[in-house]
């Protein structure tokens, strides 16, 4: 006697072993910027959205890495200059130029200004390297690609909570 299969548990298997597949395929996929000259690795879970560069607005006594605030969609998020904040000048706009929203459960109303996007990038495809005894708190993992590009995970929870980059004013 045959086994009588019900079309809705069918269903919700399927649906379950898809998303668990899904997972599985975006564990080890970051989102590649390039910052500075330098390659870096975002997680997509810290990223609420990649946005051309809108009209932003500055504001006075701010430091000279705080670009000021855009108004994206009614919400007004503050833009901060990466590159500059790294103490490496000003980052020069480009068409490729973008801002990255970070998302609200890490730093609400924030964003990251960056030189250009470089796509989806899988650690799989990667050589972890040795880590920089050095580097700052927010240089996470280091990677080497099959080209032989160098990448380093920006961990934007920890860059969210360094006191230099939460003092966007000028103390006077």
């Amino acid at each position: 006697m045959s086994k009588r299969f019900s079309l809705r548990e069918y269903q919700e298997s399927m649906l379950g072993r898809m998303k668990v597949a899904t997972a599985t395929s975006q564990a080890d996929a970051r989102l590649g910027i390039e910052v500075g000259g330098r390659n870096w690795l975002v997680d997509l879970a810290d990223a609420a959205e990649v946005l051309p560069v809108p009209k932003i607005t500055g504001v006075p006594l701010a430091q000279a890495w705080f670009c000021g605030v855009a108004n994206v969609r009614g919400n007004l998020l503050s833009v901060v200059d990466l590159q500059a904040f790294w103490g490496e000048g000003a980052q020069t706009l480009t068409p490729l130029s973008r801002i990255l929203p970070i998302h609200p459960r890490i730093l609400s109303h924030s964003a990251l200004l960056v030189g250009r996007m470089q796509g989806i990038k899988h650690l799989a495809n990667m050589t972890r390297l040795p880590g920089l005894t050095d580097a700052p708190v927010w240089c996470g993992t280091q990677y080497r690609d099959d080209g032989g590009q160098d990448w380093c995970e920006l961990d934007i929870k920890r860059l969210a909570v360094e006191p230099a980059f939460l003092q966007t004013g000028i103390i006077a």
